[in-house]
């Protein structure tokens, strides 16, 4: 399975193959106190730039 990511440096979409993609949660407080998470994909491409892509958690769950 690959997964699609957008590379800036090329200005052109890539598809990074499953295995190579990491998959982390970004958490911050909000100013009520209440915490707000994100789910992103990372991956790097064969030139060496860093790729991210935001996801939904069930995705999320499927890579980890």
């Amino acid at each position: 399975m690959h997964i699609e990511f957008y590379n800036v440096k090329k200005k052109s979409k890539v598809k990074i193959p499953s295995e190579e993609v990491r998959a982390s949660k970004l958490e911050k407080t909000n100013k009520d106190g209440s915490t707000r998470v994100r789910y992103v994909l990372k991956a790097i491409d064969s030139d060496g730039t860093k790729l991210n892509k935001f996801c939904n958690k069930e995705t999320f769950e499927q890579l980890n």
